[in-house]
């Protein structure tokens, strides 16, 4: 019987919730505010990210008013993307292409490959 009773005691201590201390609740609720504020400014850092549309469209008319630049907007078949060059009016030489020109390669190869994978024969 004693021993049943030293059992019994020791199965309730286990299960028993532990007493929380006012440290440990302010270190949670503290762990806590650094998380929300960790995930607000990360919710700031992407909204400065974007960019509207009409601020890239700004900064197009400024680049193409001095008349020395142009910019084209191309569709390209091969990765199914539109391809933006700014290149120089005066002798139609292409500064700068996004995406550029390896990756639409690297895109178009990636395709096929893909293309190689899930076409099968019946």
């Amino acid at each position: 019987m004693i021993l049943e009773s030293a059992v019994a005691s020791t199965k309730m201590d286990v299960f028993a919730p532990q007493p929380f201390s006012a440290n440990k609740a302010e270190q949670i609720a503290e762990n806590r505010k650094r998380k929300d504020a960790a995930k607000a400014e990360e919710a700031k850092k992407t909204e400065e990210q974007k960019i509207a549309p009409e601020e890239i469209l700004d900064q197009i008319k400024a680049l193409t008013e001095d008349g020395l630049y142009g910019v084209r907007f191309e569709r390209n078949e091969d990765i199914s993307d539109v391809v933006v060059q700014v290149y120089d009016r005066e002798n139609q030489e292409v500064i700068r292409q996004i995406p550029a020109e390896d990756l639409i390669k690297f895109r178009s190869s990636f395709r096929e490959m893909i293309g190689n994978l899930i076409d099968t024969e019946a």
